[in-house]
């Protein structure tokens, strides 16, 4: 079997938030751990998705547990999105902390 690419975990979170916003959330927690379990049972493969999950970040996501190595790669890894507004014009994480 196959191990999914960053872009389909990327994927499986925009489906993730967009599903959230048309519930009128105001934000989901994304777990590394268990998002990656949730789109692959018992498959190992932390590194596209922890990358996924970081790539994904919106000016004012927040980190509720962040990893102290600077890949941000772990398990721990989470991610609070705030799905109230998806718009494609939000900058992204990296770019409103730079």
């Amino acid at each position: 079997m196959k191990k999914w690419t960053q872009e389909q975990y990327a994927a499986c979170l925009q489906e993730k938030k967009q599903e959230a916003h048309d519930k009128q959330w105001l934000y989901i927690e994304v777990n590394a751990k268990e998002f990656m379990t949730e789109c692959e049972p018992g498959v190992k493969n932390l590194n596209p998705c922890c990358k996924a999950i970081v790539a994904a970040m919106l000016e004012g996501d927040a980190f509720v547990v962040e990893p102290k190595v600077r890949s941000k790669i772990a398990g721990a890894l989470t991610v609070r999105f705030y799905v109230d507004n998806l718009s494609a014009s939000r900058r992204t994480y990296a770019e409103a902390n730079a």
